[in-house]
């Protein structure tokens, strides 16, 4: 079978997709095509097209978790539950009307893409822990609790969470102020504030402190 057409895609101009013995097979990024040297006149055998059309799955859903990396650091576990989901059979409309499935790209292909993310330093739980720590609630004021639970929800080492902590300037003192003078307004009853206050991971003792600060300070 020959590699008779390479084309450059119309809405993305860094795949292109390409055509054995006249027929459309598979896309791949430009990358790959220097990488594993696919060339018009080539000729392959039906295991060589379907290796590289792994290639071209491991391409695509690469690319897709890289723009997912970029909207805001995600830990670890974020990411492979990204990419489980792309392992799943999707459900479609096809064109005469009835609803198929899709098969999702195998589990070999998502493990390579964390590797590579990994590999990349675009999946690094020590530095989502610090981002979380100094950006999550960065102007509403959020408890050192609080922020703790969350990244252990997200799959993070305690060891990782108290380096980020030891490394922040963040404390849960300054953290309750700018949360008091936010909400303090709302709240008639100073016993409803307190309770908000607790839900939000602050301690009984440090909310009084805080609360008697802030008369003093009135």
């Amino acid at each position: 079978m020959k590699i008779t057409h390479i084309q450059i895609q119309a809405k993305n101009k860094d795949r292109v997709n390409v055509s054995v013995d006249g027929e459309y097979r598979f896309s791949l990024d430009l990358f790959q095509i220097v990488e594993l040297g696919i060339k018009v006149g080539h000729d392959y055998s039906e295991s060589e097209l379907t290796e590289i059309e792994n290639e071209s799955q491991f391409g695509k859903l690469y690319s897709r978790a890289l723009e997912y990396t970029f909207l805001r650091p995600h830990s670890k576990r974020e990411i492979e539950n990204y990419l489980w989901r792309k392992t799943r059979p999707t459900r479609y409309k096809a064109r005469d009307g009835q609803i198929k499935d899709r098969p999702g790209v195998s589990s070999t292909i998502a493990d390579r893409v964390l590797t590579r993310l990994i590999e990349k330093g675009h999946v690094d739980d020590e530095k989502f822990a610090r981002f979380w720590v100094e950006n999550r609630h960065r102007s509403k004021g959020v408890s050192r609790r609080k922020l703790m639970a969350e990244l252990r929800q997200k799959g993070i080492e305690q060891s990782i969470i108290e380096n980020a902590f030891n490394e922040s300037v963040r404390s849960d003192d300054n953290e309750l102020a700018k949360l008091i003078l936010k909400k303090q307004g709302r709240y008639e009853n100073e016993q409803k504030l307190i309770a908000y206050l607790a839900r939000q991971g602050f301690s009984y003792e440090d909310i009084k402190a805080a609360l008697s600060a802030n008369k003093d300070q009135d």
